[in-house]
């Protein structure tokens, strides 16, 4: 069925992408990588995004404070001070375009050391960019959607970046076990965390941040783990040792 594929598709290539450049790399710097691979994750970052493409510099400065902060009042997407998942999201669209704007300085610890690249950021953020995205979509399922129930599916394209990080901060720190006592909510919701590629095993990476690899247990995997490491051995990227 092409609409389930394009979804899936456009599903697991914006979370990995937001996995791999917009957390690991431009939050966490697990790993190096010279200026032409920067540009081309950057690039896909933003074309498997789309409408909901989220600012690195942004995306790194409200991670980095929600490590420092984990679940006390100054972390900008805990659930533990939010009714529900959409005030978690409005919560966190609202610190996001603070930092996207230049309205807010972050604290001194939470700059520098992020990709930036001027033409994507301004292009990226653009009403007409988003609105030639969603235009996509919306074309796409008038093309290849044959039964009405497949529509149900369309509103999720438009927000894809922000849904995830919804999921992983809401069900990351109130669902799931916990393999440390890390001073915070953390949890890990997920096992075998395939549908959320690595990212739910919170826990994990609450205690050992800079570790490229969020899966611990012999029975939990992180899907991006071994890709990462392909791209390691191809010598596209350098793991930092930790």
């Amino acid at each position: 069925m092409i609409i389930l594929a394009f979804f899936l598709a456009h599903w697991f290539l914006s979370l990995f992408f937001q996995t791999f450049f917009l957390h690991r790399y431009a939050s966490h710097k697990m790993f190096k990588m010279n200026g032409f691979w920067e540009k081309v994750f950057y690039f896909c970052t933003f074309i498997f995004q789309g409408s909901s493409f989220l600012n690195p510099r942004a995306y790194a400065i409200m991670h980095r404070m929600h490590h420092a902060y984990s679940d006390t009042e100054k972390d900008p997407h805990s659930p533990h001070f939010i009714k529900d998942v959409w005030g978690l999201m409005m919560k966190t669209k609202n610190i996001y375009l603070d930092y996207r704007k230049y309205k807010l300085e972050p604290e001194p610890q939470f700059i520098d050391r992020y990709p930036t690249w001027s033409f994507i950021d301004r292009f990226g953020d653009l009403w007409i960019t988003r609105i030639f995205f969603v235009a996509f979509y919306i074309g796409f399922y008038v093309v290849f959607a044959n039964h009405w129930y497949l529509w149900l599916l369309l509103p999720f394209h438009f927000i894809m970046g922000p849904l995830h990080g919804a999921i992983v901060n809401w069900c990351g720190h109130k669902y799931g076990y916990s393999n440390h006592d890390n001073d915070d909510h953390s949890k890990n919701s997920l096992p075998l965390d395939f549908l959320m590629m690595g990212e739910l095993f919170q826990n994990n990476h609450h205690k050992k941040p800079n570790d490229v690899n969020f899966a611990q247990k012999w029975f939990e995997f992180d899907p991006s783990y071994p890709i990462i490491k392909v791209m390691h051995k191809l010598r596209i990227i350098r793991l930092r040792k930790v």
